[in-house]
Formats: structure tokens, C-alpha cells, sequence
């Protein structure tokens, strides 16, 4: 699906006010970020982009403060912030879910953005990307982390983001040299009574023996069973650390990572030490692990359970049902802040001559 570009260069900002504040905040030593610090980062996204040649911004409204921080903002410097492109909500009525996320991705996308800035965990990284991905859009996204478990959305200054993004949504930067593409894990479970179900997880896939939903997000290791990774870096944290601390897998190398996990350590061929979830270091007993090859398709051996897609339990499959894990390649863009901003010093994109002096008034 292709949506006519706006006339200016415009972006798309999503921003998750509540991200960071599921159960893993109280069980683990997580932070959590102030609306007032979630405002000034897309303050700061907002005035590197118009910088850089952004001209129109449209952004997610919210009813947890981050709209009405903005807005008192703008009201109180509206003579002196001269530095921020125009700016737009979306035409939708919040509701404080995740559906939240889902509606503003669809509306960004017909509004042709050149790109979405994405404030939040892994989880809003994924509802962006997952809307993306159904309709068939190409629409990159410039991720900032703002939630518990961050292994998709890389620590980095937003200025830095704002700048990489404007950059390329002016059209200073073209998409060969500003964007990268990503892998996923896609989901897919087979029911032949209700009909087939399928979604897909930008970072890990993981099959638990639980029976039911319960608490989203998932923390207490003795329940896991499986573990499906598109990319696994062992610096970040998660259960993507699980498969990241057996054999890395970078976010641009081919294929995944699959981890079968033990029932105890009597069956286990080792025993590891994986940061799950800030300040939680826990033992995982590790019966075995494979590299995922793109577009082969992984047989789930548990025949019930809960799989959980970038942290946060989403599907449940019975007996009868069966669940195949595909990893994709080439499936969804980013913004690749690094390349840009490199570009951008070997390419004087940021450079200016000096104004010749004035000439001298004549009487």
C-alpha cells in the first residue's frame, strides 16, 4: 500500500505515556519516566527535525498528560519557540490502550508521513510495527526507548534522532542511505475449528506454559518453554538475553535464534544467567538451541500455553492447535540514525557559507 507524500516534509510522533508501568516495574528495579520527561523528549525531537528541514509534525493525542504538557508549552513560549514545525494531533479519541497505537499508525500512514518517531518499550515499537507490516507499508520508524525492557529501541539522544529523521524525511538523505531493514519473528497458529491466527514479534517470541493471559508482561522464568529471537544482543535486556548470552545475533545478520528450555536442570544441557528484566539476574535451565534460517518454519513442541511477543503475553493455543514460529527478513524499516548523521559530516549537509557583510548604506 502506497500513501502520496504530504507537500511539506512532515513526521509522525507516537508517544506512549504510560510505557515502563506493567508489572516488571514493581517486581523488578525498572524505572520509569515522568510525562514531563517524556514532553522534553519530543520537545527536543520536534526542534532538531524542524532544524533539519521538518515542516509539519503530527503527533498521537493521549489523555495521560503528554498533549496537555505540550499544548501549555507552546501557549507559554508561543513568541519565542520559533523552532518547531507546525503542529497537528491526529483525529482520533484516545482511550489509553494499546489500540491507541494501532489508530494512530493507521491515520500517520494515510497521511503519507516520511517517517515515525516512536517513544515507548518494546511493545509500542511492535503495535507501530505491526500495523505497518499488515497493510504493507514502508513507512520507516526512528525508535526512542521509553519503557522497561528496551532491546529494540537503541539509548540514544533525542536530538540526535530528531536530526537523523529530519534529515531524511527533507529528502537531504535518500532512503538508500538513511534507512535499514529489519527482521521479525511472525507467529502463526493453526486452528482447524476457529481458524487460523497470526501476528509477529519485532524482537522475541516466547512460549510459556501458562494457560492464560493474566499479567501481560512476563517475568518469572519457570514457566517459559521456548524462546524465538529475530536478532539477540548480548548487552541488552529481556528475554532476548536468554538466546543473547548462548550465541549472539545481530539486528542485521541473517536468521534467528531458537532456545529450547529445560523442565529442570536435571534435563538440562547447561545452566544460565540471564538479565530478564531490570536488576533480575535468573537462572535458566538450557536444553538446547538452533539458528532460525529466514522462511523456515519452526514446529512449537508445547502442545498448550500463552506466547508472549516482545515481552507482554498475547496469544493462548489448546491442544489441537499448532504453532509454527517463521522468521522474516526485509520486513519493516528503520531509521538508521548512526549512517545518517554520518552522512551528514561527510556530505556538509549541516554546513553553511558565511553571509557576505552588508554594503554600506549610501546617503
Amino acid at each position: 500500500m502506497t500513501t502520496a507524500r504530504p507537500p511539506v516534509p512532515t513526521i509522525g510522533i507516537v508517544a506512549n505515556p504510560v510505557s515502563a508501568r506493567d508489572i516488571r516495574r514493581i517486581v523488578a528495579n525498572a524505572g520509569n519516566l515522568q510525562i514531563t520527561d517524556r514532553v522534553n523528549i519530543v520537545l527536543r525531537v520536534l526542534a532538531s527535525a524542524a532544524a533539519c528541514g521538518v515542516e509539519r509534525a503530527l503527533l498521537m493525542p493521549d489523555r495521560g498528560g503528554i498533549r496537555a504538557l505540550l499544548e501549555r508549552h507552546f501557549r507559554r513560549h508561543h513568541e519565542s519557540d520559533t523552532g518547531y514545525p507546525e503542529i497537528e494531533y491526529l483525529p482520533m479519541e484516545p482511550n489509553s490502550t494499546v489500540d491507541d497505537t494501532f489508530t494512530a499508525t493507521r491515520l500517520l500512514e494515510r497521511a503519507g508521513v516520511a517517517a515515525i518517531v516512536v517513544l515507548g518499550g518494546d511493545g509500542t515499537h511492535r503495535a507501530v510495527v505491526r500495523e505497518l507490516v499488515d497493510s504493507g507499508s514502508r513507512i520507516p520508524i526512528a525508535g526512542l526507548s521509553t519503557g522497561t525492557n528496551n532491546a529494540f529501541p537503541e539509548m540514544r539522544e533525542p536530538t540526535i534522532t530528531g536530526m537523523a529523521v529530519g534529515l531524511y524525511a527533507s529528502g537531504r538523505i535518500d532512503a538508500a542511505q538513511a534507512l535499514t531493514a529489519n527482521k521479525l519473528v511472525e507467529v502463526q497458529i493453526h486452528d482447524p475449528r476457529h481458524g487460523d491466527r497470526r501476528d509477529l514479534a519485532i524482537v522475541d517470541a516466547v512460549v510459556t506454559h501458562d494457560r492464560s493471559v493474566g499479567a501481560r508482561a512476563l517475568w518469572k522464568t519457570s514457566s517459559l518453554d521456548a524462546v524465538y529471537l529475530a536478532f539477540a544482543d548480548p548487552q541488552a535486556i529481556g528475554l532476548s538475553s536468554i538466546g543473547a548470552l548462548l550465541q549472539p545475533v545481530g539486528r542485521r545478520d541473517p536468521g534467528g535464534l531458537a532456545v529450547q528450555l529445560a523442565p529442570d536442570e536435571r534435563h538440562a544441557l547447561l545452566t544460565l544467567r540471564a538479565p530478564i528484566a531490570p536488576g533480575m539476574v535468573r537462572p535458566l535451565a538450557i536444553a538446547s538451541w538452533q539458528r532460525m534460517v529466514a522462511g523456515e518454519a519452526l514446529a512449537v513442541a508445547a502442545s498448550a500455553g500463552t506466547i508472549a511477543l516482545d515481552g507482554e503475553r498475547e496469544l493462548g493455543f489448546e491442544p489441537g492447535q499448532s504453532v509454527h514460529m517463521t522468521l522474516r527478513e526485509n520486513a519493516f524499516f528503520t531509521v538508521d540514525v548512526a549512517r545518517c548523521m554520518t552522512a551528514a559530516a561527510e556530505q556538509g549537509l549541516l554546513r553553511s557559507a558565511p553571509r557576505p557583510p552588508s554594503p554600506p548604506p549610501t546617503h
